[in-house]
């Protein structure tokens, strides 16, 4: 057993080395009161503990009054073991209290036929039929080396909050006619980002193979995606291709150069560009997706590299989102797509034009319930199926200000499968205290040496009683 302000690497291969009958690692119930240094440190290591093949169970718990009792009584009871004497060590190894921690759970099976949810909607844009689409997607899921406590908060519970909120600005300038704009907005917040972006790779084969009428075969305009937004003072806009000039991927690159050093001139922005790597077994960004399909993408996040251990650590928690650069993030990119749907630019709006203020300003306090309702809960893909309370909530969510909500799903095939799920992500450990074998031997001598005592003054009780009879005699005459 071992508690996180106490774990490192090497502690944990000495673990495994001295063939334990499993790792318990203790975690607290708040992850701000955890020092940054050993949050960054088990961030880093998380990686390196899943690659890594062991026969020896892993578990993690959220620790409690009695779960550290018991941590400390099995410290006390190693420490005890380096005492000057040997006899106190035999002594207390006799009378200190062990434990047998024991699972309830059977062996880990695979699961078949799981299905991956995600959700889409749309604003239908006002004019022909031939509008061009602007994508917005984020991926819902979260994952780290514990399922149950993945609750990403900023990978990616930031990025669907940025979405949500978009939804709801757009819905609004998209309800009255005079600033009902002349796009598509396509929203969809897709399933299995963790697991090489498996959601969206099966809406694309769906809305470009499988069908004749799609928005995404039409004419799209470009696709944003959101990913890490809820932290830092930079953001980068990652690439796999430069946007040429004249299009309208430049336009939105220049309109977010423009806003940011306008209006937020403390926020550092870059462009990151990054070639596809298809011989890799991951992609990088969720972008890469569309890019595949020959569609313009881009992610937007304050992440510079997409290989930061904060996007698959049990460690990003809700206490690691600052609310406000969450809200100036968001407005960032709000006020930028506008600028580029509504061409406010080449109609001669200023730069410093602050677009969504008083009733149409972001709402700090519905990020923060949205942020609040996304990290208490574990979102890792293989805990959410396609009637879980997260997803009917999400669903219900993008229903109140989007048309045509709907649900996509994949499955793995099952000949070629390209992700497995298995089950007992979750189990109920007991801990039974017991005695060592020593102890046992130890009451064994004592009983012994009892019943040999009342033996002898059984076979003997005529001798006993005269010896105890003359010394009760000299009591009475002294």
């Amino acid at each position: 057993m071992m508690r996180l302000v106490d774990f490192s690497y090497e502690q944990y291969q000495k673990a495994l080395r001295q063939s334990a009958g499993a790792v318990v690692i203790i975690l607290p119930r708040s992850i701000s009161s955890v020092p940054q240094d050993v949050v960054r440190q088990f961030m880093e290591i998380e990686p390196e503990m899943l690659a890594m093949e062991t026969i020896v169970p892993v578990y993690f718990a959220v620790e409690d009054e009695e779960l550290l009792s018991i941590y400390e009584q099995t410290r006390a009871a190693s420490a005890s073991q380096g005492s000057a004497s040997a006899a106190e060590v035999l002594l207390h190894t006799a009378t200190a209290n062990g434990f047998q921690m024991v699972t309830s759970g059977a062996q880990s099976k695979a699961i078949n036929d799981w299905l991956i949810p995600s959700v889409e909607g749309r604003l239908t844009g006002l004019g022909g039929e031939d509008l061009p689409t602007v994508v917005i997607v984020a991926h819902y899921d979260s994952f780290g080396v514990a399922p149950w406590l993945s609750h990403g908060a900023d990978s990616n519970g930031s990025g669907i909050s940025v979405l949500l909120e978009l939804a709801r600005l757009f819905s609004r300038l998209y309800t009255y006619r005079r600033t009902h704009a002349g796009y598509n907005l396509l929203f969809f917040a897709s399933g299995g980002g963790k697991f090489n972006y498996q959601g969206t790779k099966r809406w694309l084969e769906d809305n470009l193979d499988h069908t004749d009428s799609s928005l995404l075969q039409d004419n799209v305009a470009f696709v944003l995606c959101l990913d890490t937004l809820g932290r830092g003072d930079s953001l980068h806009l990652h690439v796999s291709k430069p946007p040429k000039e004249g299009t309208l991927q430049h336009a939105f690159l220049r309109e977010l150069e423009m806003v940011v050093a306008s209006q937020f001139p403390e926020v550092k922005f870059s462009m990151v560009h990054k070639k596809i790597n298809l011989a890799e077994d991951m992609l990088a960004w969720e972008h890469e997706r569309f890019a595949i399909r020959r569609l313009p993408a881009f992610t937007i996040s304050h992440l510079e590299s997409h290989r930061d251990s904060l996007r698959n650590s049990i460690m990003d928690r809700r206490a690691r989102i600052d609310t406000k650069a969450l809200t100036r993030n968001t407005r960032i990119i709000a006020e930028a797509l506008t600028r580029v749907i509504y061409n406010l630019t080449e109609k001669g709006a200023p730069a410093d034009l602050q677009i969504f203020t008083d009733q149409m300003q972001i709402q700090q306090e519905q990020l923060e319930s949205v942020m609040d309702w996304l990290s208490s809960q574990p979102r890792a893909a293989q805990l959410i199926d396609k009637d879980s309370t997260f997803l009917n909530t999400l669903e219900y969510y993008m229903g109140r200000y989007l048309k045509d909500v709907k649900q996509h799903h994949v499955k793995a095939d099952k000949r070629d499968p390209e992700f497995v799920f298995y089950d007992q992500l979750k189990q109920v450990m007991n801990a039974y205290r017991v005695k060592p074998a020593i102890f046992d031997l130890l009451l064994a001598v004592c009983i012994a040496a009892y019943l040999g005592v009342a033996y002898v003054a059984v076979q003997h009780f005529g001798l006993l009683y005269k010896m105890i009879q003359r010394l009760s005699l000299k009591t009475k005459h002294q």
